[in-house]
């Protein structure tokens, strides 16, 4: 795994390698190839030149140890990378050497070489949302008809479907995956501005490289330098921070589904999943733990990159050299979270017998509401429920079910005959639109051709 072991409970392995110091420093030498070619197609570089340049411009042959501790000393990435491909060329073709980073400026480097690794973590994080969202979409069509406890403020409450629970979580999860996508569509554009933003160092030709280089990155071209706008990338690690949060919303509520009171769902299992090192028979939240640790990592990560963008001028003193690390930071949580949720709902083991159980447990003390409704407008709102309370507190008290209680009442049992104080405690019969709040939440989920 390219992650050192600090950072084994904060990304994936496939993350891990986007943002490996392999990968980095070959997304900036990309932007150097790309860039001499762009401007050998327009006529400011050499041909030859270009074709030296990108020669040289494989990571596996730098000195990665010696490029950190001179971007520590220089404070940018690109100065010391652009030095030492510089030297590579010139090893070769002191001529082409000259051409190296035309036009451009250490900040052009490095802000584009982040865009192009947030180009691969794309795919990487809608690719697991995706499977996240299929598996959410199956699990709410087997248990459309799965009664349990609804729980408000952590208590009993009257009853849903665990298939409504699910489209409730694939809601957030599709909303979030399309926010996401939005925001990637509008931050992978090409950073390429020169000194001051203007390219004046390349003439005439500078918005002509500028599309040419677009090109050759697979990027889009901005309308001008963003060297000091930070919006773009600002607004996606948003979309990741609102979208953690709704995985960790998610793993939250399973995690509690867990519990060995409650006992209704469980995490897939496995060799080396979810065990305790001294309880055997323990099977822990495992993943939910990791995407709840995300959820509560990348709320300060997203602050701490709203905080940098007060940016100076037309090149920052710091805001900028701090978002490297939150970025990906950020980007690596939010797929770290993405990842371990698939995982879960794929595999997640669900015990509606357990739901049931539940349910009676609570002597149908869940069911006043339902109770209240068809009393009030005999005996008023306000005589219902002071019965209610009553009769309740009884209930508890002698551990007696609530429609045995009310049968012995002669305002009740004149008014409700024992069998319709019977139905009275199936849960099928007092779902109201659950259904069609389940069926509306998957609707909304599919795209326009069709995708879950």
């Amino acid at each position: 795994m390219a992650a050192r072991l600090i950072e084994s409970l904060a990304t994936t392995e496939i993350l891990a390698e986007v943002f490996s110091d392999i990968s980095i420093l070959q997304a900036m030498l990309d932007f150097e190839i790309a860039l001499a070619r762009a401007e050998a197609r327009v006529g400011v570089v050499p041909k030859s030149a270009a074709d030296r340049i990108a020669a040289a411009g494989h990571a596996k042959e730098f000195d990665i140890a010696a490029l950190s501790l001179s971007m520590f000393r220089a404070g940018t990435p690109g100065i010391p990378v652009v030095k030492a491909l510089t030297e590579k060329v010139r090893a070769r073709d002191p001529e082409a050497a000259g051409w190296v980073h035309w036009g451009a400026t250490s900040q052009d480097v490095a802000d584009t070489a982040l865009v192009l690794l947030l180009k691969r973590t794309q795919r990487i994080l809608t690719g697991d949302l995706q499977r996240l969202e299929k598996a959410l979409t199956t699990l709410s069509r087997q248990h459309r008809a799965t009664v349990m406890l609804g729980r408000t403020l952590m208590q009993a409450a009257t009853p849903v479907t665990f298939g409504l629970k699910v489209a409730g979580w694939l809601g957030a999860v599709s909303r979030g995956r399309k926010r996401l996508v939005s925001a990637f569509d509008e931050a992978l554009v090409l950073q390429f501005g020169g000194a001051s933003g203007t390219l004046a160092s390349l003439a005439d030709k500078g918005t002509a490289v500028a599309r040419a280089l677009a090109e050759e990155l697979g990027l889009s071209c901005p309308e001008a330098p963003w060297h000091t706008h930070r919006d773009r990338l600002a607004n996606l690690v948003c979309c990741c921070g609102v979208l953690t949060g709704s995985l960790g919303k998610i793993a939250r509520d399973i995690s509690l589904l867990m519990q060995s009171e409650v006992a209704e769902v469980a995490e897939p299992g496995g060799e080396g999943r979810g065990g305790s090192s001294t309880m055997p028979h323990k099977r822990n939240p495992i993943a939910c733990a990791l995407t709840l640790a995300a959820a509560q990592r990348v709320p300060g990560l997203v602050a701490s990159f709203l905080s940098a963008m007060v940016q100076e001028h037309e090149r920052a003193v710091g805001g900028w050299q701090s978002e490297w690390p939150t970025v990906a930071s950020i980007v690596q949580s939010t797929g770290y979270a993405a990842s371990s949720l698939a995982e879960v709902a794929e595999g997640l083991s669900v015990d509606p017998a357990r739901m049931r159980q539940n349910i009676a447990n609570t002597n149908g003390l869940i069911f006043a509401e339902r109770v209240m409704m068809l009393l009030a407008p005999e005996l008023g709102r306000d005589v219902a429920h002071k019965l209610l309370e009553d009769t309740m507190r009884k209930s508890i008290a002698q551990n007696k079910h609530l429609s045995t209680l009310l049968a012995e009442l002669p305002e009740v049992s004149s008014r409700l005959s024992r069998s319709a104080l019977d139905q009275l405690e199936i849960p099928e019969q007092y779902l109201g639109s659950a259904e069609a709040f389940r069926e509306a939440l998957l609707n909304s989920t599919t795209s326009k051709k069709g995708e879950q």
